[in-house]
């Protein structure tokens, strides 16, 4: 209950500061790329329920059959113009200020994931994901925030890495966090995303949180 009440105050207080941008990032995306403003998809919550998450347009309205489908690459040629620039600074994410609001998500928790990517993470780290509601962010999308540069590799099956790799170690970051959920996670997770949209290159996370799962992969530890 608590963390529901400080959901509802932040993402409230957030949409009503950041509605002067919103609405120019709308006006923007009507008039540019495929005049498209919002990008709905039915993603896994709370109970493995699948709910329609909120995002600005960033990409061409057929992405997910087009390519590597649900996982973006660095330089993705699916991104608009535009899109870029929302997907860079995160802007793109902050329409699921309403769908924290409407209560399919809470401020912080795991990313929510589409169905495909969701189904990567091993049996009992699903079943321990769908025990809480997902996050706008979290310790899985900080840790992960440049997860289109770890696949930025064409010589490598992309869809295979993001399985045998970033997905058991992502799957691992979340189950961690369901672990050690309290009142001070939540607010040091909301500091440590604050922070590292400022300093994108910020390791912060591993000095606040000193009992993070090991890195095991070597092509991991390189970003981690």
């Amino acid at each position: 209950m608590v963390q529901r009440f400080f959901d509802i105050l932040f993402s409230s207080l957030a949409l009503l500061f950041l509605s002067p941008i919103l609405i120019i990032v709308m006006i923007i995306l009507r008039f540019t790329g495929e005049k498209e403003i919002f990008y709905i998809q039915p993603r896994v919550g709370k109970d493995g329920k699948l709910f329609n998450l909120l995002k600005f347009a960033t990409m061409l309205k057929d992405s997910p059959n087009i390519g590597t489908a649900t996982i973006t690459v660095k330089d993705d040629p699916r991104v608009l113009p535009f899109g870029g620039f929302l997907r860079k600074t995160k802007i793109n994410e902050l329409p699921q200020l309403l769908n924290i609001l409407k209560g399919d998500m809470s401020i912080i928790g795991p990313r929510p994931q589409a169905k495909r990517c969701f189904l990567a993470f091993p049996k009992n780290i699903q079943k321990s994901i769908i025990e809480v509601k997902p996050g706008l962010s979290g310790i899985g999308s900080i840790v992960f925030r440049d997860e289109e540069t770890m696949l930025d590799n064409p010589e490598i099956d992309r869809l295979l890495f993001y399985d045998t790799v970033i997905a058991p170690y992502k799957g691992e970051l979340e189950e961690w966090y369901i672990a050690n959920r309290n009142i001070f996670t939540y607010f040091a997770l909301i500091f440590i995303t604050v922070w590292v949209v400022l300093k994108s290159d910020s390791k912060i996370y591993k000095k606040i949180f000193r009992n993070l799962p090991e890195v095991s992969h070597n092509d991991l530890k390189r970003y981690i």
